[in-house]
């Protein structure tokens, strides 16, 4: 073996990964080619089989769909759709639109899916160390209450009740009922919007569930919550590039912001 061999195998080895195979004439999604998915596995398959290495069941590629598209839209008064439709008129193309809208997803917007897993999760192991889940949720609410007097994943700016709420949570109510998942985030979730009414639970909260009964860890809840949102940002900000105006800005011209004197 000569030295531009051993450059070869270290570079290759430095891009090492388990998540696909790339090679002239060859895709692998996971080990499997991409000819066999085709016609066959759906996006949420293909989300699930990328993140976790294998091929979801149905009734669990169902709760991860559902999850998904709850968080596909909320209209121009979320942020990242509104910074995005923003950034489609300033001649920077979708991908930059929907790259702009995605990155002011943090922990205000956007992350509290992934605060209110990592809460739910405390719960779960409390309970699981005895605590019952009726002391694990006081005290844990208590712990987070320290930090925020908001709880991730309950009460909403603008629904004094999130339509999405209800539905997300019956999926995960007959998915436990048949033993698709255990049960045990769904009645962390249950526990603190009980403890905290009357605010009700959002869609934060609704697929936090979903996501921990499905076993992805707190970080990928936002991610997958980016995923899903990004389809209503690229049709955000498609519909702006197809109305012509130029240089939209957050507010119409003819409104000028208040002054105040320093």
């Amino acid at each position: 073996m000569n030295a531009g061999d051993d450059v070869r195998r270290e570079v290759a080895e430095w891009w090492a990964t388990s998540v696909s195979r790339i090679e002239p004439g060859v895709i692998e999604l996971r080990g499997r080619p991409i000819q066999d998915l085709l016609g066959a596995a759906s996006i949420t398959d293909v989300i699930w089989l990328l993140l976790r290495g294998e091929r979801p069941s149905e009734r669990q590629a169902a709760l991860l769909d559902a999850a998904l598209v709850a968080s596909a839209d909320h209209g121009p008064h979320a942020p990242s759709i509104a910074i995005a439709r923003m950034s489609a008129t300033c001649g920077v193309g979708l991908n930059n639109a929907i790259a702009n809208g995605v990155n002011v997803m943090g922990d205000v917007h956007g992350g509290a899916g992934q605060q209110c897993l990592e809460m739910y999760t405390e719960i779960r192991d409390l309970a699981r160390d005895g605590a019952g889940v009726a002391e694990a949720t006081r005290s844990t609410i208590a712990r987070w209450r320290e930090r925020s007097r908001y709880l991730p994943g309950f009460g909403h700016r603008f629904h004094p009740r999130d339509p999405r709420r209800d539905p997300l949570v019956g999926l995960v109510e007959r998915a436990v009922a048949d033993g698709v998942v255990d049960g045990e985030f769904l009645a962390a979730g249950l526990a603190v919007e009980a403890a905290i009414a009357p605010v009700p639970m959002n869609v934060d909260g609704a697929t936090a569930i979903i996501y921990g009964e499905l076993g992805f860890p707190a970080p990928l809840a936002r991610g997958l919550f980016v995923l899903g949102r990004s389809v209503g940002i690229l049709a955000h900000a498609w519909e702006e590039t197809q109305g012509g105006r130029r240089i939209k800005g957050p507010i119409p011209p003819s409104i000028t912001p208040a002054y105040h004197p320093a």
